[in-house]
């Protein structure tokens, strides 16, 4: 089979890793920006309630989460815009894209236990499904868990009991490297059915995620293992291929440039790009950490402050991490 159906097997299929649902954070394999602070999740929504503040969209807007894993950036974000303004819990709408029903089901009982029946989140399988005027998207970290193609001078990889194989690449996908001057590395499968499901999700639409990656070819292979924490490259002589399928995490950098590319091609346009520290600070991160200090201990407020640190720092997830912002006004 292709590599990317050999991927999707591992992450989504029966029993595939995001099937298992397992925690992230120290205790898993990863821990991302969610799982650091909930002042990650509180400067995006402080970025949309700006937008909101100023006219620029809608107080009846869609707030949608993609990949939301148990709901803990959505939730952080509906805490955060009614600090700003109560009253847009009763004009906005909120849902989250989700096409797994064991996990649709932890993250109704955790938005449950957070908000009880104040708060209304709905739920979808696809973007495509929920017809909206006005939808602000956002996500955190999707793109790398799309399956991909791995692709090398002219090859493909295919897959026969856990092992990689070689093989002549169709002209389709041959082109598409050249086009993007890639001899070795890895082509992202679904960006386009993405975002052409947003396209016809909402009539205007912004869409803001952070991911690892950059907007240029690197010309060699990203595809790595995560496994408690520790970095297993694919191709790596230790790497056994049975025994991590479905049991660790798959994953690649993620080319921007791809992504934006899908998602003009229906319309939208690239906003910004830029480091998630930069994304961060702009949307307010720093602010808010200011009005937390007025009332909190100090102890608190340094436990925050360091979580904060950890978002921002260059060594850290500040410039590994990137923010697309994308725009469609139809």
């Amino acid at each position: 089979m292709r590599f990317s159906e050999y991927m999707n097997e591992w992450l989504y299929g029966e029993g595939g890793y995001y099937r298992r649902f397992d925690e992230i954070g120290k205790s898993g394999d990863f821990y991302t920006a969610v799982s650091t602070s909930a002042f990650f999740g509180a400067s995006i929504a402080n970025f949309l309630w700006g937008m909101i503040e100023k006219g620029d969209i809608p107080r009846d807007a869609w707030l949608v989460e993609v990949g939301a894993h148990r709901g803990y950036l959505i939730a952080d974000m509906i805490r955060w815009l009614y600090t700003c303004d109560p009253s847009l819990i009763e004009t906005m709408r909120f849902g989250i894209v989700e096409r797994q029903p064991e996990v649709q089901a932890a993250q109704k009982a955790y938005l449950k236990s957070q908000f009880g029946d104040d708060v209304t989140v709905r739920h979808f399988t696809d973007l495509s499904e929920i017809g909206g005027e006005y939808g602000f998207v956002v996500a955190n970290e999707i793109f790398d868990a799309f399956p991909c193609e791995l692709y090398m001078e002219g090859k493909m990889a295919e897959v026969q009991a856990h092992r990689i194989f070689w093989r002549e690449a169709p002209e389709e996908m041959r082109l598409w490297a050249q086009f993007h001057r890639l001899e070795k590395g890895e082509i992202a499968v679904g960006y386009e059915d993405f975002a052409a499901s947003m396209a016809k999700g909402f009539k205007a639409c912004d869409f803001v995620t952070f991911d690892y990656g950059e907007k240029y070819v690197r010309n060699d292979f990203s595809i790595r293992l995560y496994s408690k924490h520790e970095t297993f490259p694919l191709f790596d002589e230790a790497v056994d291929l049975k025994a991590s399928f479905r049991r660790d995490d798959i994953t690649y950098d993620v080319n921007f440039t791809h992504v934006a590319e899908a998602f003009v091609e229906v319309g939208f346009e690239e906003v910004a790009y830029e480091t998630q520290a930069r994304a961060l600070v702009r949307f307010g991160i720093i602010d808010i950490l200011e009005r937390y200090a007025k009332q909190a201990t100090q102890a608190a407020y340094l436990r925050e402050a360091g979580k904060i640190k950890t978002l921002l720092s260059p060594t850290i997830m500040g410039d590994r991490f990137k923010m697309i912002h994308l725009r469609s006004r139809n």
